[in-house]
């Protein structure tokens, strides 16, 4: 059952996601769509197109075809929703894909109906796979399809403007499959571009794919000092970016402020971990903010619900509404920040008209599964009566964990849906302030810790 997780399933190729256990997916999956036809694709890893394969029998058992797009990026995973192939659109997509997990992990990202299938859906999913017969083998019935190029002709028409732009950008695929439509889409826009790691190897021989983690965007650096005006980095799956100037590494929740510059009052969807700094500064604007909780399917379905144009996790997924489908497209985004500086919009000159904050990275606490979300709870008892040395408290915000306004910033503290870890984060105009607030609620977890280990 540790596959299923919040927003997708995921383990370990052969010891979880197996023959036995994908066909069962696969079959358990079939029942829960209403259409006949599936859009299947997969990442860049030795055993995905295996798991196609066991994937396929599943979903062939339960009755439905399989549009079959081979290795595409995510983003193109999700676009197929929203097309029509041989005037058959597929009634749901699955990615097949580890994200930016190391090279031993899978998985399998989920859309029905052009909505994420997550949290109660996918552990309700996990209970039904346990207790089905290994279903027989039907007939194949796979038809291939080419998203891939479907996909770089409505990025290259819908960014026409930008052909032959005088920018020098430099960007690293770290071995994913981003590199499969990022060098068809810079070419035939004629982009002054320099790419690293560009080819799809699933055992990412050059670094992690993770471009939220700083170590893995030292080549990129480099490049970028020594060739570049702007620098791209994407993760496994190609739904993550960083973007990097040579003044900043701009996250999530600032690339959110950039882009909405050029949208009109646009309601921007962001998750508990962003700066109160975007928030702030969107609803001066006249912009509406919404706070909601982390997670790429919790945010496209926020987004949905209350007809947002934008939604940002500080991590890199960033999701556009606004002339696109709602969902996080790592290639979109990087044609929309290339889009502000061919409007001579002035990426480092703009961060500097912020507010000054001092902000720490996600800095995780080790927990277990089992007490998580146990800790969470026994902090927000504590918060009720906190003791007389705690900062005062402005008000608490429990949409996702807790985070806590104090006078001059903020204290996180959440449960990860994926990983049995804390999760906290802290920000505050004074950097000692910011220290303050990270010694005060890590005293509250050990106290939970503490009282939970009494009972």
């Amino acid at each position: 059952m540790s596959i299923y997780r919040e927003y997708d399933i995921r383990g370990i190729y052969e010891k979880e996601l197996n023959e036995q256990s994908v066909v069962r997916i696969g079959y358990a999956l079939a029942s829960k769509i209403d259409g006949e036809y599936v859009a299947v694709g997969y990442d860049a890893r030795s055993h995905s197109p295996i798991l196609f394969e066991y994937l396929v029998h599943g979903l062939n058992a339960g009755g439905k075809k399989v549009l079959d797009m081979g290795m595409v990026p995510t983003p193109v995973n999700y676009f197929t929703n929203y097309q029509k192939w041989d005037g058959i659109t597929p009634s749901a997509s699955i990615m097949i894909t580890g994200s930016h997990n190391p090279s031993e992990y899978n998985g399998f990202k989920i859309t029905i109906d052009k909505a994420p299938f997550f949290s109660d859906d996918i552990y309700a999913l996990g209970d039904e796979c346990s207790k089905i017969e290994f279903p027989s083998k039907t007939q194949r019935e796979v038809t291939k399809i080419d998203a891939v190029s479907r996909y770089i002709d409505f990025i290259v028409d819908e960014f026409a403007h930008l052909k032959a732009m005088d920018t020098s950008i430099v960007y690293d695929c770290g071995n994913g499959v981003a590199g499969i439509v990022t060098e068809d889409i810079f070419s035939r826009l004629e982009l002054k571009t320099k790419g690293l790691y560009i080819e799809p190897d699933g055992e990412f021989p050059n670094h992690h794919p993770d471009p939220s983690d700083e170590k893995n965007l030292k080549d990129i650096k480099k490049l970028l000092a020594s060739s570049g005006d702007i620098a791209f980095a994407y993760d496994g799956d190609a739904d993550r970016i960083a973007v990097l100037t040579h003044k900043n590494n701009i996250k999530g929740d600032m690339m959110a402020l950039l882009y909405s510059m050029k949208m009109d009052k646009p309601t921007v969807v962001g998750e508990v971990k962003c700066s109160q700094v975007m928030y702030d500064e969107l609803e001066k604007r006249g912009c509406k903010a919404v706070m909601y909780k982390t997670g790429h399917s919790n945010l496209k379905v926020k987004m949905k619900e209350i007809d947002a144009d934008l939604a940002c996790e500080v991590s890199g997924h960033i999701f556009f509404k606004n002339r696109y489908f709602g969902y996080d497209d790592a290639i979109y985004a990087t044609l929309r920040m290339l889009e502000l500086v061919h409007d001579g919009i002035d990426l480092d000159a703009e961060l500097e008209k912020l507010p000054k904050v001092f902000s720490t990275e996600e800095l995780k606490v080790k927990t277990s599964e089992d007490e998580k979300f146990k800790i969470i709870d026994t902090v927000k008892v504590l918060l009720k009566n906190p003791p007389s040395s705690f900062p005062k408290i402005k008000n608490i915000i429990d949409v996702d964990g807790v985070r806590i306004n104090f006078e001059n910033g903020w204290g996180l503290v959440r449960a990860s849906n994926t990983t049995p870890v804390l999760v906290t984060r802290f920000e505050s105009s004074s950097k000692q302030e910011a220290v303050v607030y990270e010694k005060a609620i890590n005293s509250l977890i050990i106290e939970a810790k503490n009282l939970i280990k009494e009972s």
